[in-house]
């Protein structure tokens, strides 16, 4: 299979081309492309501004389907618009014209090509509307198959900044530490991410496109945010490895938000400390906290050193040894019914077998170095951030 892919260096076809590169060499073992049996006989022809006229010749004489996210976004002057939108696409089509390709080919349109609302007199919406006519007409007269998708605000890791993006943009500015400037917080936008977006072009390609009722296709998974909103969590974002949050990413809208932003942070900056709390017997040092989901710290004990000694009321751990040797030990508070103390509970634990140990409430619970010589590195969880007000924590020897 043959695929076309022109404006392969803009950010949609970047993304389009690395999924299908990785499909192609054996990589991604989940996307599949129906009717190609063999990934490795994928052929992806690549084209932009820096080809050659011969080289689209070549390519729209073999190719099987075309994406055609080739486009001008921001020309210096406004007929530009309908040069680089409405002009490629007529080369690109009487190409294929000249060759007999059949070929499905897609469009990537844009919302402003409605030329309503806020879109009214746009000159980027009627040269994408034009370029939809042109396509219209093309599929009319060599009975092609045409895939017309018209985009929403786009966003996504290697989306361009101060350029036609506002949330790349804004990540960008804010991950680097820089202003912004939001003038109507209250400004929605539909936004689609750029996963999503290459996930339904995957399935156009196996010819399994979604399409509204004016045969229009589209992507189903799209979000509608205020600028407001989408800023607030692009700021919580940078602030996170100072309060060590971790956001609630259930809505799906904020894993996308925060993977989009990571993206943009600056090659010196994959990388943050953190506060280790210090003493004789080694180390605490908290990970991350949740609002609902508690929080992750590591613990570093000295050989010989016994820590905790302790019990809570709700307050519930998992103890998890990653390295060293030691022994967990648990007492349920108070005596049994003839006075005497209740058993203590042994584990003994190492890193060399990943085991959790739950700290359950109502019993004091410590956790002992064994080695005399190494560290015990412990990872802990906690089912909710330590309050220094309510810190439901008790000393009582084991």
């Amino acid at each position: 299979m043959n695929i076309l892919i022109t404006g392969a260096k803009g950010f949609v076809g970047r993304n389009l081309t690395a999924s299908l590169e990785s499909i192609r060499d054996g990589k991604d073992r989940v996307h599949r492309i129906e009717g190609l049996e063999d990934p490795s006989e994928l052929t992806i022809y690549t084209y932009d501004i820096d080809s050659t006229p011969e080289e689209l010749d070549t390519y729209c004489k073999d190719a099987d389907f075309v994406f055609n996210l080739a486009g001008v976004n921001r020309p210096k002057n406004q007929e530009d618009f309908m040069k680089g939108n409405f002009g490629f696409a007529s080369t690109l089509l009487d190409t294929l014209k000249r060759h007999g390709n059949k070929a499905p080919v897609m469009l990537s349109s844009s919302i402003q090509a409605s030329l309503t609302g806020r879109f009214a007199g746009s000159e980027y919406g009627k040269s994408k509307l034009a370029g939809e006519e042109l396509f219209q007409a093309y599929s009319k007269e060599t009975g092609a198959k045409v895939l017309i998708y018209r985009f929403p605000n786009l966003f996504g890791k290697w989306c361009r900044p101060n350029y036609n993006s506002a949330v790349a943009t804004f990540s960008s500015n804010i991950a680097n530490g820089l202003p912004i400037q939001v003038n109507d917080r209250s400004t929605e936008l539909e936004l689609l991410y750029i996963d999503d977006l290459v996930e339904e072009m995957l399935l156009a390609l196996s010819g399994k496109e979604h399409r509204d009722e004016k045969g229009y296709c589209y992507c189903p998974v799209t979000f509608r945010k205020t600028l407001g909103e989408i800023v607030d969590l692009l700021y919580s974002f940078q602030e996170s490895r100072s309060d060590l949050s971790v956001p609630d990413m259930s809505d799906g809208f904020t894993k996308r938000l925060y993977a989009n932003y990571l993206s943009y942070l600056p090659l010196d900056g994959f990388s943050y400390k953190l506060k280790m709390n210090r003493d004789v017997r080694g180390s605490f040092t908290e990970i991350l906290r949740t609002a609902d989901r508690g929080q992750v710290s590591v613990n570093i004990s000295r050989p010989g050193i016994t820590k905790g000694q302790h019990w809570h009321h709700t307050k519930n751990e998992k103890f998890v040894v990653v390295s060293g040797r030691g022994l967990i030990q648990l007492r349920k508070i108070g005596v049994d019914e003839n006075g005497n103390p209740y058993p203590v509970v042994d584990y003994e634990v190492s890193g060399e077998e990943i085991t959790v140990v739950e700290m359950i409430p109502g019993y004091t619970h410590n956790i002992i170095n064994l080695s005399d010589t190494e560290d015990l590195v412990t990872l802990m969880w906690a089912n909710e951030p330590f309050d220094p007000e309510h810190p439901d924590t008790f000393a009582e020897p084991v």
